[in-house]
């Protein structure tokens, strides 16, 4: 009986051993999996669930004009989001919210109800309304900083920068153009909890935002340049009574764009509310009848052809011209005679322009209009460049190829009618008109510069200079046409025009709505300034000469009393002083591309540097420097990059308003 009770022991404790030892094998498997198998996996879903992780959007390279003045630049604001998993009493916390942030408390409630650990309740507010969120303490509200663009002039060169959206994506202008050069790199946002869902830690994940790698645009626009044209063009809208306009300011030799002004303005910082009508860059998206403006190109185009010369004389019928079932008149109920081809020009004669035209051929004509650029896109580097419309040669009639003499019946853009301008001024070479003069990162060196690109020659520079000669009479004869153009002691070239708007209600050409215009350059004998104007349905002083000439003065009066550098007399005349204008807009503001500036063992580049920074930089690199003037750096020797030996000294020449 005793063996057997031990017996049934003995296996009772074999039986427990055993369970054991399969519990045991069971857990040890169990761990196994879970630290070893599923370990990964396992730590992937704990990470989630404690763990918020939210991606911000990246701070966006600063636009700078060309004297390093920030258009565009990117400020840190507070934004608000939530997690409704901590949001104990949601009713309540969305009243609080709603109140201070002045936002729909349903839409808020909705948000922080839904079955999830993050949300957006408002991006980029005010300091006083983040100042507010933060001492309301509300758990599950959080605020994070993020980037806002901002633009510190407000309105000025709106049309041409553009905006950016609430995700930080360029919508408009410059802001879309070069959207992918500009945004950064997304910055990740994190906090994690405990156990309890107890917020433990905010952490800002930077990895991948390297502030190094961020890039900037420098443009060729000058913003005193930018100012004053739109100063003067909104003057010039509201005094007229006109719906609109725009202005163009362009270095003739090089295609750099120093200023690009639309009429009416908007504030690229609040553009809640705004209509696409608004933002619309009509300088380069309106296509219009170019009127008299377009004259200099058919003479351009004759003369080059010697279809005629310039002391060929035309008879311009005392103001009535039939052809086919048009007659042909002369603006403002003009009465000419006979005209000699500078007279034609100087006042404005369409039936001289239109036997001027006969002379020539359409073909050589329509020819002619493409190479100086019209019917197809400069390529300037802004979204939403209109083609104009300029019609297959096969397709006008005798009466297209009249009026299209006198800029009726083919459409232009104003970018594409300062360029061609600019074509005249330039020895008869078009040159591609650019915004973006390069890229640099945010130490400011260079990355990219952009360099004048040449389009074609287009006319002769002789044929260049005699069409100057001839545009210089508009403006400075006593009765020419542009003579409220007038600078005082400079050359200024010129023409005027004004052209009806096409009434589609109609099928007809208004004469109760116009467009005035007058282009120019200066100084004749050496352009460096190229502008338009133009003026949409003045209610006043409907004639180019009247409205818009006196803009372009204006502009032209106040860019010479800001930019020039010294005055000398001529030998001509003693009491006669004349401008000599240099630009800063002329200058290299980047330094050469071939320049190590890391280098210890050449010289670095000093250029467009204050003495203040030319002095550090040279203390830096153990050199010295001899200096005279005041201003920016001008010149210096030896030029940078040049190898540097025992002695490490330069002579730096410092100058004002270069």
């Amino acid at each position: 009986m005793a063996v057997e009770t031990k017996k049934k022991l003995k296996i009772r404790i074999v039986s427990v051993l055993l369970i054991f030892l399969i519990l045991f094998i069971a857990l040890l498997s169990r761990a196994f999996q879970l630290q070893i198998l599923s370990g990964q996996k396992l730590k992937t879903m704990a990470q989630k669930q404690q763990t918020t992780t939210l991606q911000l959007q990246p701070e966006r390279g600063v636009i700078f004009d060309r004297n390093g003045e920030k258009l565009a630049a990117s400020i840190m604001a507070d934004s608000v989001c939530a997690d409704p998993s901590k949001i104990a009493d949601p009713v309540r916390t969305s009243r609080q919210i709603s109140e201070i942030l002045n936002l729909d408390k349903t839409a808020v409630f909705k948000k922080i109800s839904e079955p999830k650990n993050f949300c957006w309740l408002a991006r980029r507010i005010s300091p006083d309304q983040a100042a507010s969120v933060g001492n309301a303490n509300i758990e599950g509200i959080v605020l994070v900083k993020e980037p806002k663009r901002f633009y510190p002039n407000g309105e000025l060169a709106a049309h041409m920068l553009g905006f950016v959206g609430a995700d930080a994506t360029g919508l408009e202008g410059l802001e879309k153009k070069y959207n992918e050069v500009l945004k950064g790199k997304p910055e990740k946002l994190a906090w994690s909890r405990d156990a309890k869902g107890k917020k433990l830690f905010l952490r800002a994940d930077k990895s991948e935002t390297k502030k190094d790698e961020n890039i900037n645009l420098v443009l060729t626009i000058d913003s005193r340049i930018q100012y004053l044209a739109e100063t003067h063009l909104k003057d010039a809208v509201l005094s007229k009574g006109a719906k609109g306009g725009l202005a163009i300011v362009m270095d003739p030799k090089t295609g750099e764009v120093l200023a690009l002004a639309n009429e009416g303005r908007f504030n690229p910082n609040n553009i809640d509310g705004l209509i696409p009508e608004k933002w619309r860059n009509r300088a380069i998206t309106d296509c219009f009848d170019p009127g008299s403006t377009f004259k200099p190109f058919l003479v351009a185009a004759a003369l080059e052809e010697k279809a005629v010369k310039a002391t060929d004389k035309f008879f311009c019928e005392n103001g009535s011209y039939r052809i086919a079932n048009r007659t042909i008149h002369e603006a403002n109920h003009g009465r000419h005679g006979v005209l000699a081809v500078p007279e034609i020009l100087k006042y404005s004669s369409n039936i001289g322009s239109v036997k001027i035209a006969q002379k020539l051929g359409k073909e050589k004509f329509h020819d002619y209009i493409e190479r100086f650029g019209f019917g197809s896109k400069t390529g300037i580097d802004l979204p939403g460049e209109s083609t104009g419309l300029l019609r297959p040669v096969q397709k006008w009639t005798t009466v297209d190829a009249a009026t299209v003499a006198f800029g009726q019946g083919v459409s232009v853009t104003g970018i594409q009618l300062i360029s061609a301008l600019s074509a005249i001024a330039n020895n008869g070479v078009l040159m591609k008109p650019y915004i973006v003069r390069g890229f640099t990162d945010n130490n400011n060196r260079m990355i990219k510069m952009y360099t004048p690109t040449v389009v074609r020659k287009v006319v002769s520079p002789g044929v260049a200079k005699l069409l100057t000669g001839m545009l210089t009479e508009v403006v400075g004869a006593v009765d020419g046409t542009g003579k409220n153009a007038r600078i005082v002691n400079v050359a200024v070239a010129g023409k005027t025009g004004t052209s009806q708007k096409f009434d589609f209600t109609r099928g007809v050409y208004s004469s109760e709505k116009v467009r005035t215009s007058f282009m120019g350059f200066f100084p004749a004998d050496n352009p460096q300034v190229a502008i338009l104007v133009i003026l949409d349905e003045p209610q006043r002083d409907k004639w180019g000469g009247i409205a818009a000439a006196p803009v372009f003065k204006n502009i032209g009066e106040q860019i010479l009393n800001c930019f020039k550098t010294n005055i000398r007399e001529t030998p001509v005349f003693e009491q006669e002083k004349t401008n000599r204008v240099q630009l800063i807009s002329t200058q290299q503001t980047l330094a050469p591309e071939n320049v190590a500036s890391d280098d210890d063992s050449v010289m670095p580049n000093f250029l467009n540097l204050t003495i203040r920074e030319v002095l550090k930089k040279a203390r830096e690199r153990s050199i010295e420097v001899k200096i005279s003037g005041n201003g920016w750096a001008t010149s210096q020797f030896p030029q940078a990059g040049t190898q540097l030996g025992e002695e490490r000294v330069c002579n730096i020449t410092f100058e004002l308003n270069n």
